[in-house]
């Protein structure tokens, strides 16, 4: 199962899937459900394995289907078809809805592989924008060159990672790619799928949301500011998360029931999305210290997709606040962002307020350019540029290197 944010290329995933097995004289058929001449072949189970008898035989062959999710009952239907226990593989697509990631997945339990396909990560994009010349040295290039890293990093903070941007030359281009994107998931995804009635309200969410980037929502104002029940809201909350546009962080507690109670923060999946919900594209240049949280937020989740790691936040009652929080065992590890080229490490008082309290092995403050690092009592606190985010999930509660201590009273304090 290959699942994803429309228009992030999972179609052409499968386009170069098909194009391998043909080198390979494999046999492999495609059927698309957004073709309204291929959508009769499932009227029923029979009539597709008929179809796909036709054209593969009875020996081994490859069975790809898009847009899943356009079939009704697809989680019962696919699975009746694989306990038929046929000589085929079968590899099949669908956009975030909430048919395909509800009833899907459980209809097809222990029968399925789940890959997530998320609009182009950083690297990717670099690489993509470097013709792949750096593509085992990225790190090094990033390193050595920060006119073209800075340049990069505005470029995909302003209009995201979906592949049909990224290919797109000019700024005109890229606008009218995002809106497509943006105006086929209204209409497609909450209008007619998931039959939102109020679509205008549902838009204005989106902008307020998008405003809001990063930050902690409060239910009750955002409800009271669009004239959405409580029960509405947090419904259209769960289509945006469902549908792969909206991811949500939980604030961090050794208390679950408070963590559960408490409001979160909202990221976007996708920078271009976010943007041109605001209305323009240009309207983000106020907001790059939010956008660039989000960022790494982004980034955290690519790099941990393999580990049973939370990625939450931090919120005292007296306004102290951790901007991301990796709950790893035993000990949780919090990360602040600056979106600036720091020239020294400087120690928070809402991250010292932390380390005092969860006495972490290890803390990380991400900015854009500057390496270096100290120590706060028994915590290791590190100074890490954005391009080697991969430095903050390595090994997260093990392997300290050494550091020159700094006790805790001494450590620097912006405006101290």
């Amino acid at each position: 199962m290959l699942v994803g944010p429309r228009q992030a290329g999972k179609t052409t995933l499968m386009t170069g899937l098909m194009e391998e097995l043909a080198v390979k004289s494999e046999k492999s058929i495609y059927l698309n459900l957004d073709n309204e001449k291929e959508k009769r072949f499932f009227a029923s189970q029979s009539s597709l394995v008929d179809k796909i008898r036709t054209v593969l035989g009875e020996k081994k062959g490859y069975v790809f289907i898009d847009e899943i999710q356009r079939k009704e009952d697809a989680g019962i239907f696919i699975k009746g078809i694989y306990d038929m226990k046929l000589p085929y593989k079968f590899i099949i697509t669908g956009s975030g809805s909430i048919e395909l990631k509800e009833k899907v997945y459980e209809s097809l339990a222990g029968r399925k592989r789940l890959f997530e396909i998320y609009p182009l990560s950083f690297e990717e994009f670099v690489n993509y924008k470097t013709e792949y010349k750096y593509q085992n040295k990225l790190e090094n290039y990033l390193d050595i060159n920060g006119d073209e890293r800075r340049s990069f990093l505005e470029e995909y903070l302003k209009f995201g990672g979906y592949p049909k941007v990224v290919l797109s030359k000019t700024s005109e281009e890229k606008n009218i790619a995002i809106e497509d994107i943006y105006k086929s998931f209204i209409e497609k995804d909450i209008q007619a799928l998931l039959k939102v009635e109020k679509s205008d309200v549902f838009l204005d969410l989106l902008r307020v949301l998008a405003s809001q980037n990063s930050r902690i929502l409060n239910y009750t104002e955002l409800s009271n500011t669009l004239k959405l029940s409580l029960p509405t809201l947090k419904k259209y909350l769960w289509y945006l998360q469902k549908t792969y546009i909206l991811e949500k962080s939980s604030p961090f507690f050794r208390n679950v029931r408070k963590e559960i109670t408490k409001s979160p923060i909202m990221y976007f999946v996708d920078f271009g999305f976010r943007n041109y919900a605001l209305g323009s594209l240009e309207n983000y240049e106020m907001e790059k210290g939010f956008v660039f949280q989000n960022f790494v937020f982004n980034n955290l989740r690519d790099l941990l997709k393999h580990q049973n790691i939370r990625k939450g936040f931090w919120r005292t009652k007296q306004g102290g606040e951790v901007d991301i929080i990796l709950d790893a065992y035993p000990k949780p590890i919090p990360i602040e962002v600056k979106y600036s080229s720091l020239d020294k490490l400087s120690v928070s008082r809402s991250l010292r307020s932390f380390i005092e309290k969860y006495k972490p092995p290890k803390a990380f403050v991400v900015n854009l350019s500057l390496e270096e690092n100290l120590k706060i009592g028994n915590t290791v606190v590190e100074l890490v540029p954005f391009f080697k985010l991969a430095k903050v999930v390595s090994e997260p509660t093990t392997g300290v290197p050494p550091a020159p201590t700094v006790p805790a009273e001494e450590a620097p304090i912006p405006g101290v």
